[in-house]
């Protein structure tokens, strides 16, 4: 008989590791976590291990001839920044791997006779809007609303959340007998804020890396103009709304994709928060117009009453307390000499 487990893709990323740990700590057992590199060392006696790449075809199949998969959280990706330098490479990880991922789900949840939970982030870079104004009048989007992506990971993370949604409602729509499906549910993610990563050049890094160089006594310059405006959520409550969407009961569920948020901050009122903490910063505004262009196409905030009324999203991390209690003191106590 095959061991039933829990499939987390993208395990050794930053997403991927704070998952495992909250799920451990929720005495959750039979994690498998997938990833092109070795999980966090502190995690590997703790779960199955599987280094390997999601578009190999053949370790999938593997996989579900030695496991019965009851949920998977997708998380493995290539992200915006790389993406735009390597298109078709973000299209092969970010598309097909998550097609063959879902492949896997619907033909797992037709063998069991009950659907496989699919959980998949996604990202406030499926909106695009057309300029500033319009921004400015939709200030706060619903899901439904403006999806024009204008980067590649954004249109890889809009197709997914499209294919997810046709895998659970619409596959094999026209067969005489139609298979069990999968159960597919997304989270549509702000610029993500961690204590814990350093920024590695994302298109919403330039609030994590004025705190950073704060921290480190280095000048910053922010490749974005003073006014502009997105929005963040603190990384642990990341992890809260994968759990807490995960966990929902299906009839409860009004949507397949659903907008979580936490607070909206524009460039200079994130420099007023790092000047706060660390009061000798230097911090300078130089915007760069291919990504400034990027970022002016997203919303100034999301929505998320959806997530909210029907499964009980609430950050616990607003502004206030993802600064004073979460971002500041791990970033300066990472920087302690």
């Amino acid at each position: 008989m095959r061991k039933k487990i829990i499939l987390v893709t993208g395990a050794a990323g930053e997403i991927g590791t704070a998952l495992i740990e909250q799920l451990l700590f929720q005495k959750v057992e039979n994690v498998l976590a997938l990833d092109i590199r070795p999980v966090d060392e502190r995690l590997r006696s703790k779960v199955i291990q599987v280094v390997g790449d999601i578009c190999d075809r053949a370790l999938l199949e593997r996989l579900i001839s030695e496991y019965e998969i009851e949920t998977i959280y997708h998380l493995a990706a290539l992200l915006s920044t790389r993406a735009e330098f390597t298109p078709e490479a973000a299209h092969r990880v970010n598309v097909e791997g998550t097609l063959g991922l879902l492949q896997v789900a619907g033909e797992q949840s037709d063998w069991r006779g009950e659907p496989v939970l699919f959980i998949f982030p996604s990202s406030v870079a499926v909106y695009g809007l057309p300029d500033l104004q319009t921004k400015r009048q939709f200030s706060k989007v619903r899901e439904w609303e403006w999806n024009y992506p204008r980067t590649m990971y954004g249109c890889n993370k809009l197709y997914c959340e499209m294919l997810g949604i046709y895998y659970s409602e619409y596959y094999r729509q026209l067969a005489i007998e139609r298979p069990v499906t999968l159960d597919f549910r997304s989270v549509r993610f702000p610029g993500l804020v961690s204590a814990y990563t350093v920024p590695s050049g994302g298109t919403s890094d330039f609030g994590p890396e004025m705190l950073h160089a704060a921290a480190k006594d280095q000048p910053y310059a922010c490749f974005v103009r003073p006014d502009t405006r997105i929005p963040f959520m603190a990384m642990p409550d990341a992890i809260k709304a994968l759990i807490g969407l995960a966990s929902a009961k299906r009839e409860q569920l009004t949507r397949r994709v659903y907008n979580v948020t936490s607070f909206s901050l524009s460039a200079a009122e994130f420099r007023e928060m790092v000047i706060k903490a660390f009061p000798k910063a230097q911090i300078t505004f130089e915007p760069d117009l291919k990504r400034q262009g990027i970022v002016d196409s997203w919303p100034e905030d999301m929505n998320d009453n959806d997530a909210r009324k029907d499964w009980g999203w609430n950050p616990e991390y607003n502004l206030e307390r993802s600064f004073t209690e979460y971002l500041v003191p791990n970033i300066r106590r990472r920087y302690q000499h």
